[in-house]
């Protein structure tokens, strides 16, 4: 099976049961360290709900989330520019983050914009910046998917876990998603950066989860010490006080939009 990231030859490197009902096998490229499933025929059944069962930390996720992207954007990027969250779901982070203040923006052709109604992303609109969480394991072409993304900018800021080494067994990782069968695509440390290095982006990394491409410039120890320190609430004190919420006037802004309505 060829690597869908870097086109080199992949081995057989474990099988597993997914949804408790297929045996599927499993691919590791021994050039990017790219770990993937053989060819998901399984996805239509699984996403007979975009947002699986299990996922019991969707809210207190988009919480923590909304947190370190508003000390980022506010210290790193423009904090009065366009943003948007690509594969945004339920449009949870993107309404937390137009509470705090950011003018942010939803897109998901997969999934119903039950939280930011009225503020879709608009192909016309620059953005500064795309977040997309919890994404890059469910793609199945994930060169694709990212062209698509940095096409609308050069700045991606997204979370998926980083493969271990050594490769853990099936019954060793959470993040296998076994019982769901939606999480395809694993990426390395390595992985990742082959694919910044492919599109001439710079990387940065906590080393965990949380992940930036970006062609801007970053002092990468700022950088670092937001990613230890964006709880303090020196950063949402300093945030809250310099950004003016959204709430309010989104909720005006929709009322007069339903009111000009013949």
């Amino acid at each position: 099976m060829e690597c869908v990231i870097c086109d080199n030859n992949t081995q057989p490197a474990f099988r597993a049961k997914i949804i408790d009902k297929y045996d599927v096998q499993y691919y590791l490229c021994a050039e990017c360290d790219f770990l993937r499933t053989e060819h998901p025929f399984w996805l239509d059944e699984v996403y007979s709900q975009v947002i699986n069962d299990t996922d019991t930390g969707i809210l207190s996720r988009n919480i923590s989330l909304s947190k370190v992207t508003a000390a980022i954007l506010f210290i790193l990027f423009d904090k009065n520019a366009k943003f948007m969250d690509y594969a945004g779901g339920y449009g949870i982070f993107v309404r937390l983050m137009r509470d705090i203040g950011f003018d942010y923006y939803w897109h998901d052709p997969y999934s119903t914009n039950l939280f930011a109604r009225g503020f879709e992303y608009n192909s016309a609109d620059n953005m500064n910046l795309l977040t997309s969480f919890e994404s890059f394991e469910h793609f199945v072409n994930p060169l694709e998917d990212i062209e698509k993304m940095l096409a609308i900018s050069q700045n991606l800021m997204f979370t998926t876990e980083l493969l271990p080494s050594p490769l853990p067994k099936p019954s060793e990782w959470w993040y296998y998603g076994l019982e769901h069968g939606q999480h395809i695509s694993f990426y390395s440390q390595k992985t990742l950066t082959f694919i910044a290095k492919k599109y001439n982006l710079n990387f940065h990394t906590n080393g965990k989860n949380i992940h930036l491409y970006t062609d801007k410039k970053i002092n990468s120890s700022l950088l670092r010490y937001i990613f230890k320190h964006h709880k303090n609430r020196w950063f949402e004190s300093r945030i809250k006080k310099i950004m003016k919420s959204k709430t309010f006037v989104d909720m005006e802004y929709l009322i007069d939009k339903i009111n000009a309505c013949p």
